[in-house]
This record gives C-alpha cells, structure tokens and sequence, in this order.
C-alpha cells in the first residue's frame, strides 16, 4: 500500500506549485492526496511577474480536485505535507483544521515542503520560529515577523523542512523533500518489520 502525502490547496493555487510535487509524488511511489477547505473542484492559477512589471500577473490555470476537506484529515494517516503557493494561503491560512494539521507535522517531524505563499500557513501556526526557510521574497515579511529567517536560495532544508522560492525552483528543492520522504518510508516499514 502506497503512503499517502497531502498537497495543501485553495482557490487561487498557483499551478505548477501543485502540479509538479503532485506528479513527483506519483512517481516516487506515494499517493499524492489534495486536501483543501472544503472536498470540491479548485480554480488553480498561474502567476509570474512579466518583464517590466513590478508586480506579478495571474493566469486562469487548470483546475485540481481536492480530494478531502481539512477538517477530515487525520494527519497520522499521511508520511508528509506539501503548503502550495499561489494566493491560496493568505485565504485559508485562518481555517482552524488546517493550523492543527499542519502543527502536528512540525510537531512530529514529518517531512514538509513549502513554496512560494506556502509559507504563510506554517506562520501563522507558530511553526517557523527558529527555522530557516526560502519563500518568495514579498513573503519574507510573513516568515521573519514570526520569527523565521529568510534564505533567498532555490534549496534551503532545515530538519525535516525542505522549502523553495517559487515554482521556478522546483527542480532544487523537491530531490531533497523526495529523499526526506523515502527516508521516512523506509523508517516506517523497518519499524513495522
């Protein structure tokens, strides 16, 4: 059986921040489970910041299904969690189900990878104070006011927190999470043996 990873999402996910982790899963032998305020059809978006402008552009993206509504999350039923850029986390950020998941992760040393916006769910669940993260730089201001620190790298692994800036840094930071993922599989199965 399959271990089951949860992607955090919302309206307004940026795309290939959701996508590309949610393949790499699949073909890292996982279940890739999409988890989000509530179980329905989410409008995902794609965001860059175009030259010459200051200020980043959105793009209507695919849309993803998510599987399972936070509040019916039971986190110890899942190896790892995945927080999704996009605007999507300054909006769900508040919902109470997913502050409790996502502190038992940290609390219990799970592996977690966050990118871009990410970041703002682990912040405002009091998690990031004293850990070292990568975001996207307009979010540096989140993390650091919570007591984190900035790292404006494509990889920055701290325990068992592995983060990214945006979605461009995909192809850096993901190996790392991906091995933090096997590691802990491979842990779970001796342990079970």
């Amino acid at each position: 059986m399959k271990e089951k990873v949860l992607i955090i999402v919302g309206d307004a996910t940026e795309t290939v921040d959701t996508l590309y982790p949610y393949y790499r899963l699949i073909e890292g032998g996982y279940e890739p489970v999409v988890a989000a305020p509530e179980q329905r059809r989410y409008q995902m978006v794609m965001h860059e910041v175009k030259p010459g402008w200051t200020i980043t552009k959105e793009w209507e993206g695919y849309t993803i299904e998510a599987v399972i509504a936070f509040k019916d999350v039971k986190p110890e039923e899942y190896l790892g969690i995945f927080f999704s850029g996009g605007r999507a986390p300054e909006y769900i950020r508040e919902d109470p189900a997913l502050i409790s998941m996502t502190q038992y992760f940290f609390d219990t040393g799970a592996p977690i990878a966050s990118v871009c916006h990410g970041v703002e769910i682990p912040a405002r669940a009091d998690r990031v104070k004293g850990r070292r993260m990568a975001t996207v730089p307009k979010c540096q201001f989140d993390l650091e006011i919570c007591g984190g620190t900035f790292v404006n790298e494509p990889c920055v692994v701290d325990g068992n927190l592995v983060s990214g800036r945006t979605f461009h840094d995909h192809g850096h930071y993901m190996g790392a999470w991906m091995k933090l993922l096997d590691e802990a599989r491979d842990a779970k199965k001796a342990a079970a043996a």
